[in-house]
């Protein structure tokens, strides 16, 4: 491992380094992935690292190649001491609205830690049922903490593999390349073939005029 790539996770680990000394051993790291999307699931990723895990590359998801973070997920879901995912689809988001879900996702994926962890850090987000799990909310954590980072991609990627199923049952909205995102390609889709079931009518209908 190059000395760069060991100093930046060095620092990627100095706030939960301050966590360890004060005794604590189990620290969840939590984010999610599809917030934004016209199309399918919110999904959140939790993990819990050894204090030890040094996994190079582990950084926030949207700074890592898709390949990469293949290889990532494999090395963080092999290492975890634990790690879930929570998902809501598309038609609760629609229902109780895009916050709620993610809210909802990430007290799923609480709930699916086969380990309770001691203190929670997740990205950005207040006002959630950890189940009175002490947390603390970090914004860009994902880019400055170790197990959010791990947690982005563990987010990310399942995301991304639900993403790709629908692109083979419905492969004329190019799901597999935009994961669901509003790009052109997606929005001149749905107004040549209109929307599917997987997309977010309450998300659509702000991008798109009937």
């Amino acid at each position: 491992m190059k000395e760069r790539e060991i100093e930046r996770l060095n620092k990627l680990k100095e706030y939960e380094k301050k966590l360890y000394d004060k005794g604590i051993k189990y620290i969840a790291g939590i984010d999610e992935a599809g917030r934004g999307p016209l199309a399918g699931p919110v999904v959140v990723g939790c993990v819990i690292m050894s204090q030890d895990s040094f996994i190079e590359y582990v950084n926030d998801s949207k700074k890592v190649s898709e390949t990469k973070r293949e290889m990532l997920y494999e090395k963080i879901t092999n290492e975890a001491i634990a790690w879930s995912t929570g998902i809501v689809m598309q038609d609760e988001i629609d229902e109780i609205n895009i916050l709620n879900a993610t809210k909802k996702a990430l007290t799923m994926a609480i709930d699916n830690l086969k380990v309770k962890p001691e203190v929670i850090l997740v990205d950005a987000l207040e006002k959630i049922d950890t189940h009175q799990i002490p947390y603390i909310s970090v914004i860009k954590g994902d880019a400055k903490i170790y197990s959010i980072s791990a947690a982005s991609i563990v987010a990310k990627v399942t995301r991304d593999r639900i993403m790709r199923e629908y692109d083979e049952i419905y492969p004329q909205y190019g799901f597999a390349s935009h994961k669901g995102y509003g790009t052109a390609k997606h929005i001149q889709a749905i107004k040549e073939y209109g929307i599917c079931s997987i997309h977010r009518k309450s998300f659509v209908k702000n991008f798109i005029q009937k």
